[in-house]
């Protein structure tokens, strides 16, 4: 796979420029000069091989040469809602999230939360999203969305019709191993959507598994142990994403 950069304007017509952190990758890392060829994705879900025209102090600008339709998504479409542990945990679980396929990361504010997330770290996100979908290839961002309230993202009457999953420990009231709990409805292929919930650092409290289980999602655990929230999130989205290749 060619070096890949990503526009951050939609690639509509036969030249493209590449601005800021991805304009000084190519010039200044890389040296770029005029003539070599890179591959451009825009997050439309196609990429563009292009040829560099011009290297300026700020800016490079490039021909774009073809568009080239190359889907690289999941089937399944998978809303990852998880309360982000601290640091660089975070860009961890953004990274292989991306890597993984899921379309959707939203930050939840629980009752355990153990961070409250700025503007700027969530741009800082976003960048890792950038960043990892350059590695691994995918032409679509997965969204970063705007931090919701637990409650608010259990109840959201736009998301009937998915799998909805609710991480708590094997052990929990109502609780069912993952694959007895949702293979069937993911394995199967009819079902495009799944919800899946992590909690914080100490997991859900009563009252929020309480409504969970009111607002009628499956209560699933992955194993006897108790997982840190980026390895239940990475497991557990990593688990859809193989159910979901067996449809």
């Amino acid at each position: 796979m060619a070096d890949r950069y990503f526009v951050e304007t939609a690639i509509a017509g036969g030249e493209a420029r590449l601005v800021r952190a991805e304009a000084h990758h190519l010039a200044h890392v890389l040296r770029a000069k005029p003539g070599d060829e890179v591959t451009l994705f825009d997050g439309s879900g196609a990429e563009f091989p292009a040829r560099v025209e011009h290297v300026g102090r700020s800016e490079i600008e490039l021909a774009v040469l073809s568009r080239q339709a190359v889907d690289r998504e999941t089937r399944v479409r998978l809303t990852l809602g998880v309360a982000l542990p601290k640091g660089d945990r975070q860009r961890f679980l953004v990274e292989k999230a991306v890597e993984l396929g899921v379309a959707c990361l939203v930050p939840l504010q629980t009752e355990r939360s153990v961070d409250r997330e700025t503007p700027s770290a969530l741009e800082r996100l976003r960048r890792a999203v950038i960043e990892a979908s350059k590695q691994c290839g995918r032409n679509r961002l997965m969204e970063i969305a705007t931090p919701r309230k637990l409650a608010d993202f259990l109840a959201d009457s736009t998301t009937k019709g998915a799998v909805h999953l609710f991480a708590h420990p094997i052990a929990g009231p109502g609780a069912k191993a993952f694959v007895d709990a949702c293979e069937t409805s993911i394995a199967s292929g009819d079902c495009p959507n799944v919800m899946l919930a992590v909690g914080p650092e100490g997991g859900f409290t009563d009252s929020e598994l309480n409504f969970a289980l009111a607002e009628r999602w499956e209560i699933v655990g992955c194993g006897e142990r108790i997982l840190r929230v980026e390895t239940a999130a990475l497991a557990l989205a990593a688990g859809v994403m193989l159910l979901s290749s067996r449809a």
